[in-house]
């Protein structure tokens, strides 16, 4: 039986993120997930509290987390992206649920996301999906 996931994605880079929603999307059923809800939030430090919120659901079994945290002029965006990360691995512990990674960066360069959004979303799902067989 398929385990009941959910997706939550930033939506700063939405047309990056978008692409990452749709792969996510197409390999789940063959990863034997279930996407329950796909939530958008409106950049990385609102991920972990609606992260939160959907592990606080009986019916969701894990969540695949989607986003990108590029390098900018100073580096509020490798603190947001430490930060974001451990509150990350803190959920997961503390639910006891798995919670797929697909976050590009921090630091990535614009011509460094295009490549990293496939593989970025797949070892997501890859991720969530061993860990719920496990």
């Amino acid at each position: 039986m398929a385990k009941s996931v959910a997706i939550v994605a930033g939506s700063y880079h939405k047309g990056k993120v978008e692409k990452m929603v749709e792969i996510v999307k197409s390999l789940s059923s063959e990863n034997n997930l279930l996407i329950e809800e796909i939530s958008w939030v409106p950049g990385s430090m609102e991920l972990p509290l609606q992260i939160k919120r959907l592990l606080l659901r009986e019916s969701i079994e894990g969540v695949i987390v989607l986003g990108i945290i590029e390098k900018g002029e100073t580096d509020h965006g490798l603190v947001m992206g430490q930060a974001v990360t451990k509150s990350i691995i803190d959920l997961q512990l503390l639910s006891m649920k798995p919670i797929g990674f697909g976050i590009i960066g921090p630091g990535a360069e614009e011509e460094q996301i295009d490549k990293r959004v496939e593989i970025h979303a797949k070892q997501a799902v890859i991720a969530v999906s061993e860990m719920l067989s496990n």
